[in-house]
């Protein structure tokens, strides 16, 4: 038997209950989290909201078209550079980090593209990691 001081009385409490009360206070903290003001269910990928104005959304775009130079001109595919313009849909997806689905609208060979990109964000390790860049596939803006 667990006792739990509560001022100067104590109740006693019985294994089962104590281990109830984690199970239930875990599955409550695990089924959703808040990051940054952003509250979702963990796993699940959730809307940006006010992306235009979000300067850590804009951020992480130019942070992908940089990177995709970066190990374009590594590669030896320097030439067509895509030159960032503004990220104009995003969700995030809570995961090992933050992942950032991202839709950016940048200019290559002189036209104007929407490219999709993924980043992780682990903010307690100061990383971003492109996991993905390309052209999108959507006709549309959407995911």
């Amino acid at each position: 038997m667990v006792s739990s001081a509560c001022g100067s009385n104590s109740y006693p409490l019985t294994m089962t209950t104590t281990t109830a009360l984690l199970s239930v206070l875990l599955l409550v903290i695990s089924s959703t989290v808040e990051v940054s003001g952003f509250r979702g269910r963990v796993g699940g990928r959730t809307e940006v909201k006010d992306v235009k104005s979000n300067e850590e959304v804009q951020q992480l775009g130019r942070f992908s078209v940089e990177e995709y130079n970066r190990m374009r001109r590594q590669s030896g595919q320097g030439n067509g550079e895509v030159t960032f313009s503004q990220v104009v849909a995003a969700q995030m997806q809570v995961v090992a980090g933050i992942k950032y689905y991202l839709k950016i609208e940048a200019r290559q060979h002189g036209i104007t593209q929407v490219f999709d990109s993924v980043v992780v964000v682990k903010p307690w390790l100061h990383s971003k990691q492109l996991l993905n860049f390309g052209p999108t596939k959507d006709r549309i803006l959407g995911f």
